[in-house]
């Protein structure tokens, strides 16, 4: 047979090119938002509540929130694939991704804020972007939740605000462009930001219900926002800074450390997964 008619498949080599995130497209983009607004609400609307309103029912909220998120994840991740063509390879990432945050949880079991959970997590969603970061963040705190057995109504709200940690590392700027030193600077400045948000946004969660106690920092159904939101900071300063000021310092060490060897790894997975890679013939050469 004439060498000249033999064809194989090649891919080019892209050792040296940047993999960028996976993009948001018009229908991730509507999804994200939609789930957003529905955990905005779930999180916020009893500061909204009139002082007649019972905050039982707000304890009802997480089978609905749970029974809402999941098929809106799903929608997040169809949407994505619809808008950026993406295929297997890519949801199976997603999975090997959520398996390996969940088992980091149990690590430090939320022991004085070490949970090494959060600098996997922000530096997967800059390497997937923030549609399929805002999905891994949500799925990894389900699976760590089931490993963990620490399932609870406060599990959705912990899916969501995880979800978040993660799609606003996917937003980060300079995804094609920023590398080296400074792209950990951000991510290590990002990684502490996100680590207090988080553990304030959860505490948004279970606050209204110290109400009964009557102390100085506790929820007062029917009071203004911004008063509400003054003994919602001194709650948090008392309570929950302790743990939140340890997991940020524990998620810019090891941003620093190991961040350098975990985005190299995530993104040589990505470009063997070929997520955009055309597949090309060409003459075989002896």
């Amino acid at each position: 047979m004439n060498d000249a008619h033999q064809t194989h498949l090649v891919h080019p080599d892209h050792s040296d090119r940047q993999v960028r995130p996976v993009r948001l497209g018009p229908r991730s983009v509507a999804a994200l938002g939609l789930v957003t607004a529905i955990g905005i609400v779930a999180f916020g609307w009893p500061l909204f509540a009139g002082g007649d309103s019972s905050l039982s029912a707000h304890a009802k909220d997480a089978p609905w929130l749970f029974a809402a998120l999941l098929p809106l994840l799903l929608g997040v991740v169809v949407a994505t694939i619809a808008d950026v063509g993406l295929d297997a390879k890519a949801i199976a990432m997603l999975g090997v991704l959520a398996a390996a945050g969940a088992a980091l949880r149990p690590l430090g079991a939320g022991t004085a804020g070490i949970e090494p959970m959060f600098f996997l997590m922000v530096l997967s969603g800059r390497v997937l972007g923030p549609g399929f970061g805002f999905v891994l963040g949500s799925v990894s705190m389900f699976a760590s939740a089931l490993l963990t057995g620490g399932v609870g109504p406060w599990m959705p709200f912990q899916m969501l605000a995880m979800g978040w940690v993660c799609m606003g590392a996917g937003l980060l700027p300079g995804p094609d462009s920023l590398r080296g030193r400074g792209e950990l600077y951000v991510l290590g400045a990002y990684g502490a930001v996100s680590s207090v948000l988080y553990g304030t946004v959860m505490n948004l969660q279970g606050w209204p219900y110290i109400g009964g106690l009557a102390t100085g920092v506790s929820f007062v159904p029917g009071d203004p926002v911004g008063e509400n939101l003054a003994r919602f900071l001194a709650y948090c300063l008392a309570t929950s800074l302790g743990w939140d000021l340890p997991r940020a310092v524990v998620t810019v060490a090891l941003s620093l450390t190991l961040g350098p060897a975990v985005l190299k790894a995530l993104r040589r997975a990505t470009r063997r997964a070929a997520f955009e890679t055309p597949v090309t013939f060409e003459p075989s050469r002896r």
